[in-house]
């Protein structure tokens, strides 16, 4: 328990205190925000907004990993290759978020990797987690990942290795890659109104981090395991540092929050956005739950789905639109919403997902028993 706490406290700390030595940094640096103008199809009320520092991630991916590395040590519990892998994903779709951003701010266009460049930086972090994750069996021969799809815990009837070794282990490394792309994706067009991603992103992985910490306390490697919930109990190979990097991501968010609530003083850019992402996909690996994200991270799915539906519907019907803009929260605000309220609702509806998906997980662990 202390490990969660100093994880959290150090991480909170860090961004919520050094944040404005890094707004002034970036401010220098030019970093600031690009804006597509109305003619390119942006929303006319974000043109304000040019020139505000962005790339913030940055700070909330270094409070994160500090606030980790301080929570394992001071509480005894060193890093394990989950925690590992979790920080693997966050900081390498980061770069990847990173190398957008630069290329943005440097031609002051708006346009920064091309979408199969984006794609392909993508992949070149997650088949390496997607290996690792398969590696390091602990003394149980338990590893941080596995070969199968999974909801709550691992499908038995959905083993990827099912077909063979070889053709297994591409299915898997397909299916990983499809995961990391879509999130990092998804939560980076839900990134687009201030502080929406980063309260989005609090409750999500917050949610993660009970499930993670549940796991702990009913790993069937326990030695005081009851009995009775035997039947129950959940493979997982570092549930308890699976939640010390949780929480220390949850506190570095926290922090940023107050930064980057409306009206931001600086963005988290792609670099914050993709890193969310990679935690997300993370966590839903290395937790055996990658089905229930889409549930306790359906918030992420708002926007992409919106985009999808606008496109696929513009093609259909030879023109017309279901939304007066896509992604979904710029549709609302040109229907005259203002950015505060759609922010608080979408954090609303993220809180929701999050709690319902945390809920079904235990009626789950309740049925099995």
């Amino acid at each position: 328990m202390r490990s969660l706490l100093v994880a959290a406290t150090i991480s909170l700390a860090f961004t919520l205190f050094l944040t404005p030595l890094f707004i002034r940094l970036f401010d220098k640096l030019g970093w600031g925000q690009v804006i597509r103008t109305p003619e390119d199809g942006n929303n006319p009320q974000h043109a304000a907004k040019r020139g505000t520092p962005t790339m913030g991630g940055i700070i909330f991916i270094l409070g994160a990993v500090i606030g980790y590395f301080a929570g394992t040590y001071t509480g005894g519990s060193p890093p394990t290759p989950s925690g590992l892998l979790v920080l693997w994903m966050m900081v390498g779709l980061g770069v990847v978020g990173l190398i957008d951003d630069m290329m943005k701010v440097r031609s002051q266009r708006s346009l920064g990797l091309s979408g199969w460049r984006k794609v392909l930086g993508q992949v070149i972090v997650a088949v390496p987690f997607a290996v690792l994750a398969l590696n390091f069996p602990n003394s149980h021969g338990l590893t941080p990942g596995s070969a199968y799809i999974s909801l709550f815990r691992d499908i038995p009837v959905l083993s990827f290795m099912a077909v063979g070794a070889i053709v297994g282990w591409i299915l898997y490394l397909a299916w990983v890659s499809f995961l990391s792309v879509a999130w990092s994706n998804a939560t980076n067009l839900t990134d687009g109104l201030d502080g929406l991603a980063t309260g989005a992103g609090i409750f999500t992985i917050s949610a993660y981090s009970l499930v993670a910490f549940w796991q702990f306390q009913q790993r069937c490697t326990s030695g005081a395991l009851v009995p009775a919930y035997a039947e129950a109990c959940y493979n997982t190979r570092d549930p308890l540092d699976l939640t010390i990097v949780a929480a220390s991501f949850v506190g570095a968010l926290v922090g940023f929050l107050w930064w980057n609530a409306p009206k931001a003083k600086i963005f988290m850019g792609d670099v914050g956005s993709m890193a969310i992402g990679g935690v997300v996909v993370a966590m839903a690996v290395l937790t055996h739950t990658e089905l229930l994200s889409l549930l306790i991270a359906g918030v992420f799915v708002i926007a992409p789905g919106s985009v999808v539906l606008q496109r696929y519907y513009f093609k259909a019907t030879g023109g017309k639109r279901i939304f007066l803009m896509s992604p979904f929260h710029h549709h609302l605000e040109l229907r005259g919403w203002p950015e505060i309220t759609i922010v608080v609702r979408m954090w609303i509806i993220a809180g929701m997902l999050a709690v319902t998906g945390v809920g079904l997980f235990y009626v789950e662990w309740l049925a099995a028993q």
